[in-house]
């Protein structure tokens, strides 16, 4: 048998009961069987060209390491952002859906915004209504109205100069 093949049978024998190892030193079964893993792929490195009188010892000298380790870091961790700050960087955090007050907020400013278009002539108000609320380029706009590129640019803008003078304006 292979040293390799040694190495993997001390593993698969003793995986469970390295798992129930690591377990009661992080509390987490999850992060054990991680462990486990990472450490298996630790000693099979390890072990590859060279003898290891006790493979059974060094398996769990390894476990034992990654899971003080872990230990060391998620403390640290802790310690450096605590529950304090996470939850101060949620609230900051703009929601995606607004609330009645923001929806209250601009509503007045939205109807100005419609009102302001009502009053452009079609074809500025398909070319700014294309632009800002459809995303279509000024070359599309102009294929779009049988215009020129730089028309187009000039009826968006237009549009957009319109509506932002009645914003100021209320």
């Amino acid at each position: 048998m292979s040293k390799n093949s040694t190495a993997l049978s001390v593993f698969v024998t003793y995986r469970g009961a390295l798992v129930d190892y690591a377990n009661s030193i992080t509390g987490s079964r999850a992060q054990a069987e991680d462990l486990v893993q990472e450490a298996w792929l630790r000693f099979d490195e390890a072990t590859r060209g060279r003898f290891v009188e006790d493979t059974k010892g060094y398996l769990y000298r390894i476990v034992r390491n990654l899971a003080l380790d872990q230990h060391r870091r998620l403390t640290r961790e802790n310690r450096l952002i605590s529950r304090d700050d996470l939850e101060q960087a949620a609230e900051a955090c703009p929601d995606e859906i607004p609330t009645p007050e923001t929806v209250a907020l601009f509503r007045d400013e939205i109807r100005c915004v419609m009102a302001a278009m009502a009053e452009l002539p079609e074809r500025t108000r398909i070319a700014f209504e294309m632009h800002r609320f459809g995303g279509a380029t000024l070359k599309e706009i102009a294929a779009f109205l049988g215009i020129s590129v730089s028309l187009a640019h000039i009826l968006v803008t237009d549009g957009a100069e319109h509506c932002k003078a009645r914003l100021t304006k209320r």
